[in-house]
């Protein structure tokens, strides 16, 4: 029965909220990222393919990424 553990209806939604609420943090810190940098980054990327961009933002993904998640596992 340890197997199916996560079937159980309280890991089940808790697991999709707090999926829903990394996501969210992690949209909201790009948008504030994206609002304090001089230039459009999406625009960057995907119109000028600008490579090095692409690889910070890349880099900036991951980082708040494992922000987010360390600090919801923390919670």
């Amino acid at each position: 029965m340890v197997g199916i553990e996560w079937l159980k209806p309280g890991v089940f939604f808790g697991s999709i909220l707090f999926a829903l609420m990394g996501v969210i943090i992690f949209w909201l810190c790009f948008v504030i990222i994206d609002k304090l940098t001089p230039y459009q980054l999406w625009t960057e990327i995907v119109e000028h393919k600008n490579q090095a961009l692409a690889t910070v933002v890349a880099a900036m993904c991951l980082a708040i990424g494992l922000i987010v998640a360390a600090a919801i596992h923390g919670g």
